[in-house]
């Protein structure tokens, strides 16, 4: 059938109403959308979460803080003080083994920064140490670190054998004439095989080996030289 100008007109403005609530719509839903997306918290790289700082229905801002920590990768760390002498020894890179306190499981890691900063109170500086994720390494925890830093030549001499007191280390040895003579040394790392001596000695020298802290220097002595 016919139909009258002024109905194509009506219904085209319909049409055109139609379209713009539409329009309307579309930008509200886009809003909302990017207004939903600015809520959504992501972490930048997959990871462990080590601490969350907000509660589900918490109200946060950006004054709020840290919402969580997290360790990328799974990638943990130890931060180890160290004397300022011995931090001057490390460079990244170095190996390290870790025991977490309470356990005797070792855990292998590496040097990845040294500190350049020496707290001028303790003298001590920060080394940290990159660990893999391990179940038994608890975030907030301690541990002792094992770094070696360099192969080093050092004579090793029993614990009774090291004497100490106001003036420092020192060992007795036996001069040409079988006589004890004090003698000032450093020592360094103390394992089971004994105490590294780092300064001091040659390893030439005879070492009175137990019963030093009787002796006096000068004192004649008899020596037992030990069996291999």
């Amino acid at each position: 059938g016919f139909i009258s100008k002024a109905d194509i007109d009506r219904k085209t403005a319909t049409r055109d109403q139609a379209n713009a609530r539409v329009r309307v719509a579309q930008a509200q839903f886009s809003e909302t959308s990017a207004r939903n997306r600015r809520l959504d918290i992501r972490a930048p790289a997959a990871g462990l979460v080590l601490t969350r700082g907000v509660e589900p229905g918490q109200i946060v801002s950006s004054g709020s803080g840290v919402l969580f920590r997290l360790a990328m990768g799974g990638q943990m760390e130890l931060r180890t003080q160290l004397a300022e002498t011995d931090l001057q020894k490390l460079s990244a890179g170095v190996q390290a083994e870790v025991t977490p306190t309470g356990s005797t499981k070792i855990f292998k890691g590496q040097v990845w920064q040294v500190s350049p900063v020496i707290d001028p109170q303790s003298r001590q500086g920060i080394a940290r140490i990159a660990l893999s994720y391990d179940p038994a390494l608890r975030p907030g925890g301690f541990a002792s670190a094992r770094i070696v830093a360099g192969g080093v030549t050092a004579v090793m001499l029993p614990q009774s054998a090291v004497q100490s007191d106001g003036a420092g280390n020192y060992v007795y040895t036996i001069n040409a004439k079988n006589e004890a003579v004090r003698t000032p040394v450093t020592t360094g790392e103390v394992t089971e095989a004994g105490v590294a001596i780092t300064a001091g000695l040659t390893g030439s020298e005879r070492i009175v080996l137990t019963a030093g802290a009787f002796l006096n220097p000068g004192q004649k002595v008899i020596p037992a030289v030990q069996k291999k």
